[in-house]
């Protein structure tokens, strides 16, 4: 087996690790080793309950499989129409022209009075009071002149979230959206202690290749020819000395 080469960053890290976890075993400083040789950045993908390796192998992963975002069609209205072709009898603002009709609101009546009680331009006061006073007509020749062509809805693609249904105005936004709410980083060494959450298959895979016996042997004897780790090593030593007893 090829002898374990740790960089002189790789070093660094270490070192400044074991100062501020100076009751780290030798398993968590492995782990915690492998965790920054490979950029290895785990996340907890909280609606599946499962761990994965990283937070960019998850949303690929995903994309792939269409699981992360949909395209969808939405149509957008212009407006509510006051007056159409069907339209029998008009409830009429005299301050402003706004129209109800009988046919196109639920309750014509009093949604005019609701208006004009309410009405800015309506400078007119009984008792301090806005008047309640507007229209009313079912002649269909004034009918016609409130009836305006409605505009054909606009049609617009946007981006729906497969995990919470969504709609994002696109796809950045959903992945956005999805890491914010769903994601959750997990250390390397708390992936191994936790017994709560699956991991994700390629992810476990690799936690047992690097934790065979042979690579952590291969790990010891890198960090026995740097002086400054020697003390972390008659430690981890004399634990495995009493564990044995």
């Amino acid at each position: 087996m090829a002898s374990l080469v740790i960089t002189e960053t790789l070093k660094d890290e270490l070192h400044s690790f074991l100062q501020k976890n100076k009751k780290a075993d030798l398993i968590t400083t492995y782990l915690y080793f492998l965790e920054k040789k490979f950029n290895c950045k785990p996340v907890l993908f909280i609606r599946e309950k499962t761990i994965y390796q990283s937070q960019d192998a998850l949303i690929k992963s995903l994309e792939d499989q269409g699981k992360l975002w949909r395209e969808t069609e939405i149509k957008i209205q212009t407006g509510p129409q006051g007056v159409n072709e069907l339209t029998k009898k008009v409830y009429i603002c005299p301050f402003t022209g706004k129209v109800f009709g009988d046919n196109t609101h639920p309750n014509p009546q009093d949604a005019i009075y609701d208006w004009v009680s309410k009405c800015p331009e309506n400078t007119e006061r009984i008792g301090g009071l806005k008047v309640k006073r507007f229209f009313v007509s079912e002649d269909a020749e004034v009918i016609k002149n409130y009836i305006v062509k409605r505009k054909e809805p606009i049609k617009k693609i946007v981006y729906s979230s497969v995990v919470t249904g969504k709609l994002f105005n696109n796809k950045s936004t959903v992945i956005e959206d999805f890491i914010k709410s769903q994601l959750k980083p997990i250390p390397l060494g708390e992936v191994t202690n936790q017994n709560r959450f699956q991991i994700e298959e390629s992810f476990l895979n690799f936690i047992q290749n690097h934790l065979e016996e042979g690579k952590i042997a291969s790990f010891v004897e890198a960090l026995s020819q740097v002086e400054e780790f020697s003390s972390y090593l008659d430690q981890w030593l004399e634990e495995d000395s009493k564990d044995e007893v």
